[in-house]
């Protein structure tokens, strides 16, 4: 028996990633044990539960879970199918998690990981001895590996334009918000409806909470919804339209683009909070760092996308792009700045490790602070993972990941100069011309298509 080998293999978060690197795992022998801080296995899914993913059923199960559930008499979805995320988690997740039965763990919180005796100056024996997982009850969980797959739900960006939260956001409490609210429950529908909500940020989840907002204007009178923009334009915001290979993905933008060419949404462009002050009968006025302002504000929706947390990750030797914050050879392969077409070339084992041995990013946090991250990808990556730790590390290296491309050119678009919209709005990069701020709905797709794609 090898170095630690007789140690689990523990996983930091039980959401859709983290519970297939445990089925991948054991599938190959080794044993796995998954910590998850919420309850439940997929506590964060469930806390968006309401919103529609614009994945379907064939993108969002792992095959070495199918596998392990088969065994469990599991209902196959259909994989043309698009699930809710609180479908998602009943009809996969919680079953999965059931599957592995003891090796998964709730409401229990990692604290820290570290080398045994050693902190993260110290050379010696870091190739030999454990790694241990710290937990809240003071727990301490030697591993001969650990996989984080512990996502960023947990850690939204902020309101403000820099980075850090804007002057007086902590001090507006709940009406500042960074959760796609759930129009369907009357005591949200009553809450958005009829007031003033703006709406920040640019992504998928953004413009799924303006095609929703959108549709309760057209039923409720005085409901107004702002659109800020951190951009100078719209350029590829709304996405590819019917040039999406998953139809529903360019839907969504569809109908956002709709909702702003009927009036039900006005767009407020390059504005970057700067400050969020109380004003008459309760209500907020935003302020730009330019001095604009956008006064008699009920609600805000913050949905800038979300960052990794890395505070507990502190004695563990982690190479991190200094921007995005995901592993050096993962970040030039999706920094949206440059990054194109909406695709990501396939990577693994190699591109997720760190100069610690054995520590591996895996899921949404391997992607710092880029956005769009797809399920499938996440699978591809703890498959790699799992053989590298099994000793395969040709098949390891041998990665396939085929992804629906969005349609559009400049990965997520996230171009903030006057020279860049222009360039993307005339065509030039590798995808043909743009899709316009007006796209037709696409044919046959999914009317309440969400934003989220995986956890």
């Amino acid at each position: 028996m090898g170095v630690n080998e007789g140690l689990p293999v523990v996983v930091i978060g039980a959401g859709p990633v983290g519970l297939a690197a445990a089925a991948e795992l054991a599938e190959r022998g080794l044993e796995p044990l998954v910590l998850e801080a919420g309850p439940t296995a997929a506590t964060s899914v469930l806390e968006w539960g309401h919103v529609r993913l614009f994945s379907p059923w064939g993108w969002l199960t792992d095959p070495a879970a199918e596998r392990l559930l088969a065994g469990a008499g599991w209902t196959v979805p259909d994989p043309q199918a698009y699930p809710t995320g609180a479908e998602w988690a009943a009809g996969y997740l919680a079953p999965l998690a059931a599957a592995l039965g003891e090796r998964v763990r709730a409401g229990v919180r990692v604290v820290g990981v570290t080398r045994r005796g050693r902190d993260r100056v110290v050379d010696a024996g870091r190739e030999t001895e454990p790694l241990v997982v710290h937990t809240d009850a003071g727990e301490r969980i030697p591993a001969r590996a650990v996989i984080d797959a512990s996502g960023t739900w947990t850690s939204p960006n902020p309101l403000g334009g820099d980075g850090l939260p804007a002057t007086g956001e902590a001090a507006a409490g709940d009406r500042v918000q960074a959760a796609i609210p759930n129009l369907a429950d009357p005591v949200e529908r009553a809450r958005f409806g009829g007031g003033h909500v703006a709406v920040v940020g640019s992504g998928h989840s953004a413009l799924t909470a303006l095609a929703g907002l959108a549709g309760l204007a057209r039923e409720v009178q005085g409901t107004r919804v702002s659109w800020l923009l951190r951009r100078s334009g719209f350029g590829q915001v709304f996405g590819g339209g019917e040039a999406d290979q998953l139809p529903a993905r360019g839907a969504l933008g569809s109908r956002a683009a709709e909702a702003v060419d009927a009036g039900l949404v006005t767009p407020v462009f390059g504005f970057r909070t700067e400050r969020v002050d109380p004003v008459a009968e309760g209500r907020l006025r935003l302020v730009a760092d330019d001095g604009r302002e956008v006064d008699d504000v009920d609600e805000v929706l913050v949905l800038t996308g979300f960052r990794p947390d890395l505070s507990w990750l502190s004695e563990v030797r982690t190479e991190l792009d200094p921007a995005l914050q995901a592993p050096v050879r993962l970040a030039p392969l999706i920094d949206p700045n440059a990054h194109s077409c909406g695709t990501v070339y396939p990577h693994g084992a190699a591109e997720l490790a760190h100069p610690e041995p054995g520590f591996y990013m895996a899921g949404m946090k391997s992607y710092g602070r880029a956005p769009t991250f797809l399920a499938r990808t996440g699978y591809e990556q703890v498959r790699s993972i799992a053989d590298a730790l099994a000793g395969d590390h040709e098949a390891a290296a041998r990665v396939e990941l085929v992804l629906n491309e969005t349609g559009v050119c400049g990965g997520a678009g996230l171009f903030d100069s006057d020279e860049s919209i222009a360039e993307t709005e005339t065509g030039s990069g590798c995808c043909g011309s743009a899709v316009p701020a007006s796209v037709p709905s696409s044919a046959g797709a999914v009317s309440s298509a969400g934003a989220v794609s995986s956890a």
